[in-house]
């Protein structure tokens, strides 16, 4: 195998939008590489940013060696489907379907199985709606303390976003003129 540079080596002000740009395509929403350079100018405060298309097609190129060509990505949403189907519980799969949506908002998606995080997405489903499904989950034979360690990381993330929100609320109703 040849040597590579290393990615910390490259701008990232390039290497992050070639990696959305190569999602894009991976996901089949291609986003044009004309319009993502547009928009990172736009969005550069004051400052011109200074790839071109060319820069980013070269990028891609390094990245999809980087991973070898290997483009398949796997997410939660088919075992999720699969285990409530086989579990008899297809009432929660809207709510859990819900929880793998804020997941991407996470890193859980870079650090565990799809299926894992797919069976902690039920668990939390299955708090919230009060369901006791701890024979189900002990049959299973995975290791419940990684799912409760997923289930605790989606749970602060809802913590957070809670507070960032009731932040920002109260800035807001700070700039509300007061009734007399």
């Amino acid at each position: 195998m040849p040597w590579r540079k290393s990615f910390s080596e490259y701008d990232p002000f390039l290497v992050a939008p070639t990696c959305l740009y190569l999602a894009s395509k991976a996901e089949e929403n291609t986003v044009q590489a004309k319009l993502l350079v547009h928009y990172m100018q736009k969005i550069s405060a004051g400052e011109k940013y200074r790839y071109e298309i060319k820069d980013v097609l070269e990028m891609e190129m390094r990245l999809l060696e980087a991973l070898d060509y290997y483009l398949v990505v796997y997410h939660p949403y088919r075992p999720l489907v699969q285990l409530l189907q086989d579990a008899g519980m297809t009432d929660m799969i809207q709510t859990a379907w819900s929880l793998v949506n804020d997941t991407y908002r996470t890193d859980l998606i870079l650090m565990y199985p799809p299926h894992m995080i797919a069976l902690a997405c039920i668990f939390v489903a299955c708090v919230l709606k009060e369901k006791d499904t701890r024979t189900w989950f002990e049959d299973l034979r995975v290791d419940l303390n990684v799912i409760k360690n997923i289930s605790m990381e989606i749970l602060d993330f809802y913590d957070n976003y809670r507070t960032i929100l009731d932040e920002r609320l109260n800035v807001a109703l700070s700039k509300l003129p007061h009734r007399v």
